[in-house]
C-alpha cells in the first residue's frame, strides 16, 4: 500500500477556496440529482463554458465528489493492477493525497474500474472497491482511520459487474452493499468512526444501486434495493419497516437508485429488463404499497420506461427517464403511461446514457458523447436550449460504432460541473458572468 499527502498545499490552498454548494456523495446530497445553486449560466450562447483545470486521472466509472473545497475520485491503474482514491484541490486541480491499494478484478464483465463514489460525511471520506475493500480516511490527510478486505472476509457472490453501490452514511452507520447473500449479508453496516460491523441483513443477490434515505412521519427509513427486494429498514439495526419484491424475470440488473417526487410520497423504479415500479410511500408512517408495475416483451419491445444507466426523475406528476436504447421518455405517474419521446438527448444504442440533474426548472444532462446539454421537460415535451462538447470519452465499448463512451456521472458543484474520463478529471466553470 502507498499514500501520498502533499501537506504543504493543506496549509497553502485553504485561503483561495471558492464558496458553493457541495457535491459531498453519489448523485449529490440526497442522491437525487438535484443542483441548489443559483447564479449559474443558462446557455452557451457566450460561447463554450471555459474549462477551469484537468488533472490525470485512471480509468473507471466512478463519478467524482466534491465536499469542502476538495474533490475525490476512485480510479483504476490496469498496468499496476491498483486501484485509488484520489483526493484534489478543487480551484485548481492539485493533487492532495492519493491512496493506493493492489487488487485483482475476477469474473467481472467491463472490468476498467470501480464504479462506487467516494463518499464524504464530517471530514471523513469512504471508498468501496469493485472486489470489496472498503476504506474510512481523514478526508483532509489521506490517512487511513479503518479498511476492510470484504472480498476476503466475505463470501461474496459477486454481480457481474462487481460492487458499484456508494456507501452511505446515517448517523453512526455506514451503510453497504457487499453481497455476501450467503452469509445473510447483502447488506451491511459497520460503525463509521471505528468499521465495528453493526449489522447484517438479506441472503440475496445483490443489483448494482446505492442506498438512501427518506422520511416517513417522524421516522428516518434506509431504502435498499437488492437484486430480490426493495425495503425500507431502521439504520441502527437493520430491522425491516416494509418490503416489496422485485425478483427479477432474468437476472439482477437494477442499475439506476430509485427517484423520488418533491412531495417524498411516490418512488419511481427501472429495470432494464423488467421494467417500471411505482410505489406510494406512507407519509405518517414506514410503510408503503406497489401502485403499478409494467413490463415490456424485452428490452427493445418496452413498455413504460426500461432504464439502464441512465437514473430516472420525477418532475411534478410526471416521470422522466432514458430509456435502454437510449430513447429519453416522458410518463404520466398515475399508470405510467408514456405521454411522449426524444431521440435527441443521447446517441442511439443499447444501453446509451445521459446522467439529467434539476437545476429549478432547468435539466443538466451529461451524455455518454461527452456533451453537456441543458434541457426543459415538461409534458409538452422535451425543449433542448443548448448543448455543448466538453470531455472526450474514452471508455471500450464494442456495441458503439465509435467505439467508446462516457458512463462516469458528474457532479455539480462551486458553480461547475467536475467531469471524468479514463485520462481527466476536469472542472467546467458554469457561474454566470459578473
Amino acid at each position: 500500500m502507498k499514500t501520498i499527502h502533499y501537506l504543504v498545499l493543506l496549509f497553502i490552498l485553504p485561503f483561495c477556496l471558492a464558496s458553493g454548494a457541495d457535491w459531498p456523495e453519489f448523485q449529490g446530497t440526497g442522491r437525487q440529482n438535484q443542483w441548489e445553486e443559483t447564479g449559474t449560466i443558462t446557455d452557451f450562447k457566450a460561447g463554450p463554458p471555459e474549462k477551469l483545470w484537468s488533472t490525470p486521472v485512471a480509468a473507471g466509472y466512478a463519478g467524482p465528489t466534491v465536499a469542502s473545497g476538495k474533490v475525490y475520485l476512485l480510479d483504476y491503474d490496469a498496468e499496476k493492477s491498483e486501484e485509488r482514491v484520489l483526493c484534489v484541490e478543487a480551484n485548481a486541480g492539485v493533487p492532495l493525497w492519493e491512496h493506493r491499494y493492489p487488487v485483482t478484478y475476477t469474473d467481472i464483465g467491463y472490468a476498467y474500474g470501480p464504479r462506487a463514489s467516494v463518499t464524504i460525511a464530517d471530514n471523513l471520506a469512504y471508498s468501496l472497491g469493485m472486489m470489496g475493500n472498503l476504506h474510512c480516511f481523514n478526508a483532509s490527510t489521506g490517512e487511513v482511520i479503518w479498511s476492510k478486505k470484504l472480498g476476503e472476509e466475505l463470501k461474496i457472490d459477486m454481480p457481474i459487474w462487481g460492487l458499484t453501490s456508494s456507501p452511505l452514511v446515517e448517523g453512526d452507520a455506514l451503510i453497504v452493499i457487499p453481497a455476501a447473500g450467503p452469509e445473510d449479508a447483502c447488506v451491511m453496516a459497520f460503525h463509521r468512526e471505528t468499521g465495528r460491523e453493526l449489522w447484517r441483513a438479506f441472503n440475496d443477490k445483490a443489483g448494482y444501486t446505492s442506498p438512501i434515505m427518506i422520511e416517513q412521519g417522524d421516522t428516518r427509513v434506509l431504502v435498499v434495493w437488492t437484486g430480490f427486494r426493495i425495503a425500507g429498514m431502521d439504520s441502527t439495526n437493520g430491522n425491516v419497516y416494509w418490503e416489496i419484491p422485485t425478483k427479477p424475470t432474468r437476472m439482477p440488473i437494477n442499475v439506476p437508485s430509485p427517484a423520488l417526487n418533491r412531495k417524498g410520497d411516490k418512488m419511481f423504479l427501472s429495470v432494464f429488463y423488467d421494467g417500471s415500479k411505482l410505489i406510494e410511500l406512507d407519509k405518517s408512517k414506514p410503510e408503503a404499497t406497489l401502485l403499478w408495475a409494467r413490463q415490456g416483451i424485452n428490452e427493445r419491445k418496452t413498455d413504460a420506461l426500461h432504464c439502464m444507466i441512465s437514473p430516472p426523475f420525477i418532475k411534478g406528476d410526471h416521470i422522466y427517464g432514458a430509456d435502454s436504447y437510449g430513447q429519453f421518455r416522458c410518463l404520466e405517474m398515475k399508470k405510467g403511461d408514456r405521454v411522449w419521446e426524444d431521440l435527441t438527448a443521447t446517441l442511439p444504442g443499447r444501453w446509451s446514457t445521459v446522467f439529467p440533474v434539476q437545476q429549478g426548472d432547468l435539466t443538466w444532462m451529461l451524455n455518454e458523447a461527452g456533451e453537456l446539454v441543458i434541457a426543459s421537460v415538461s409534458p409538452e415535451g422535451y425543449r433542448e436550449i443548448d448543448r455543448v462538447k466538453i470531455i472526450e470519452p474514452t471508455t471500450p465499448l464494442k456495441q458503439r460504432r465509435s467505439g467508446t463512451v462516457l458512463w462516469s456521472p458528474p457532479a455539480f458543484a462551486m458553480k461547475s460541473v467536475f467531469v471524468k474520463n479514463d485520462k481527466e478529471l476536469i472542472r467546467v466553470n458554469l457561474a454566470k458572468p459578473e
